[in-house]
């Protein structure tokens, strides 16, 4: 299966995905959905900024799932695998926008490489849509 994570323009991620600083994605969520029980190892997970082609392209490697059962919870997960996520320091914004959420997945990738940049068709998938999971991503590549 394929992913599309669309990133927060403003966090500056894809440079950090890039340079191996960043090796997990994380998804916070108050409701299940995608990519929970969507994703597995040897997924291949496309990045792209918000407004912007995809650019990155990476492999799953294992993945963890999350029922937040305490407040604070999702915070201290964060927090422990801060590294990964790409922060020495994990930022207020980060931690704010987590706060609440009930479900959280956190995706470990590695061999990412530059693709040639393309848009995608995010009809059907909701506009504010943040995560695609399609059995190829072809099928929604623009041309």
């Amino acid at each position: 299966m394929d992913h599309v994570a669309i990133m927060k323009k403003s966090w500056g991620l894809l440079p950090r995905i890039l340079e191996g600083a960043k090796t997990i994605e994380s998804r916070w969520y108050k409701t299940r959905v995608a990519p929970w029980d969507r994703i597995q190892g040897g997924d291949a997970i496309y990045f792209k900024d918000s407004g912007a082609p995809v650019t990155l392209k990476g492999m799953v490697t294992k993945v963890l799932q999350f029922e937040v059962k305490r407040d604070g919870e999702a915070i201290d997960i964060t927090k422990r695998f801060a590294g990964g996520l790409g922060f020495s320091r994990v930022p207020d914004a980060v931690l704010n926008y987590i706060s609440g959420k009930r479900y959280g997945i956190l995706v470990f990738f590695d061999s990412v490489e530059k693709v040639k940049p393309f848009n995608i068709n995010k009809a059907g998938f909701g506009m504010m849509s943040a995560w695609i999971s399609v059995d190829n991503v072809n099928k929604i590549k623009r041309v």
